[in-house]
């Protein structure tokens, strides 16, 4: 038998040679986030003049994806996209992608029902160790069904991914049949900035650390709140949390280092063991994670599993969203019809949290926001109205906090909601919020301004 060295020789091949399995008319698939082959997707993109009918599944671009910049008008290639970051929702509003709907823990079954296809998977991994494998690195996600759908797949090896353990479905070895060829990465893989902590960051972030205690397990989302709430954790005297996360970023980083995250008291699942799907962030958080046994990777179909989740004692779940209305209804994925980036697992994590025993789920939002114009608009809604996409539906909305106060939804009346939501607002929005409770009926007779 030859050894995996040789086999990996055998199926070396420049990235040009590599894309010229791609036909007219493929699927080609770039799974998720940093598993993004930076090296394979500028050599498909220099086939635009040869190729039609291309389209190429992918979620979260960190960076720059040639096969969009190298062909505007999508003559060659149709970008489709499972969730948005930054950069695809300007690829999306200049009409240069497409979006997908879809519940993140679903994702991997559309592959395995045959309802999303793959001709050709181009995926980002380490390198190969002794025995032939190759850890799928940040990215566990629903990357094993996407590879058992392919046809054909390419592995595109980058020495800066880290090797990471999974609970399953965390590799792929050299011998696979459909690996067809290997590319070298001359790429480093994609990093993201720590988002900057604000003020207003800093009043939410406070609102909600009154609530935790020790030994809870958390879900944080990415952003200036889940940081700045991640600062006064690790300045307290919270002990022994544990880590299940759709994604892990470096304000996980910074609890680890402050030694509050343990695991320990994760009695019944995956005890002394963080867990997360996806990861992105610095390079310092790719390094911690590289070999590191207290950590590992699991399918998105587990992680944000409502019964996997409520399986886990004092879950307390924390995400954000764009706008919430009187009702308790949130919008955390779009701004009327313009796509800003997906339902993700926020209604998994609120329904799983909800019935952890000890649990709770909180959704933050900044109660108010200034355009461009330098106008400013109230976060808080009277209702949804200009198409807004309803992420969580007010029949599970949690606790909602803005920076002037958390508020509990479970169980209140409509007039109740609207009382409190208005109390959340920003206090020159008040008045007309309170107007379209009136008009709306769910403003109760007896209450005072």
């Amino acid at each position: 038998m030859k050894s995996v060295q040789e086999v990996y020789r055998e199926k070396l091949r420049t990235p040009e040679e590599a894309v010229r399995i791609v036909k007219s008319g493929d699927w080609v698939d770039y799974a998720h986030c940093c598993s993004f082959p930076i090296a394979l997707d500028k050599a498909l993109a220099k086939r635009k003049d040869e190729l039609t009918d291309v389209n190429v599944h992918n979620a979260i671009s960190m960076g720059p994806v040639a096969v969009v910049e190298e062909d505007p008008d999508n003559e060659a290639f149709t970008y489709n996209l499972w969730h948005c970051s930054a950069l695809d929702r300007k690829y999306i509003d200049q009409g240069k992608a497409f979006f997908v709907p879809m519940l993140f823990r679903n994702c991997g079954s559309y592959y395995l029902k045959g309802q999303a296809k793959v001709d050709v998977a181009m995926i980002t991994v380490s390198e190969m160790d002794r025995y032939g494998n190759f850890s799928y690195g940040l990215t566990n996600c629903c990357m094993q069904e996407m590879l058992d759908s392919a046809d054909v797949i390419i592995l595109e090896v980058n020495k800066t991914m880290p090797f990471i353990f999974g609970i399953a479905n965390d590799h792929i070895n050299i011998r696979e049949e459909k690996v067809k060829y290997v590319v070298e990465s001359p790429y480093e893989i994609y990093t993201v900035d720590n988002p900057k902590v604000s003020e207003s960051d800093r009043k939410i972030a406070a609102n909600i650390f009154p609530y935790l205690r020790d030994e809870m397990t958390l879900q944080l989302g990415i952003g200036g709140t889940p940081n700045a709430l991640g600062e006064l954790i690790a300045e307290s005297d919270l002990r022994d949390l544990g880590m299940h996360t759709e994604l892990m970023s470096d304000g996980y980083l910074a609890l680890y280092k402050a030694g509050k995250i343990t695991n320990r008291m994760k009695a019944d699942v995956n005890r002394r063991k963080g867990v997360f799907s996806i990861c992105n962030g610095s390079r310092e958080l790719y390094d911690f994670l590289d070999y590191n046994i207290d950590i590992c990777s699991a399918g998105m179909d587990y992680v944000n599993d409502p019964a996997v989740i409520s399986s886990i004692a004092n879950f307390v779940s924390i995400n954000s969203c764009i706008s919430a209305d009187l009702y308790g209804q949130v919008c955390a994925e779009a701004v009327g019809t313009r796509q800003i980036s997906g339902t993700g697992g926020q209604l998994d994590f609120v329904t799983g949290a909800y019935r952890s025993p000890g649990g709770m789920a909180f959704i933050t939002l900044k109660a108010a926001r200034t355009d461009k114009n330098g106008v400013k608009h109230s976060n808080i809604k009277g209702r949804f109205t200009e198409g807004d996409i309803i992420t969580t539906p007010r029949t599970q909305a949690p606790v909602i906090v803005t920076e002037y106060g958390a508020e509990d939804m479970n169980g209140l009346t409509t007039w109740e909601r609207a009382e409190k939501l208005i109390g959340l607002a920003d206090p020159d929005f008040r008045e007309d919020l309170i107007r379209e409770a009136e008009e709306q009926k769910v403003w109760r007779r007896s209450n005072k301004r």
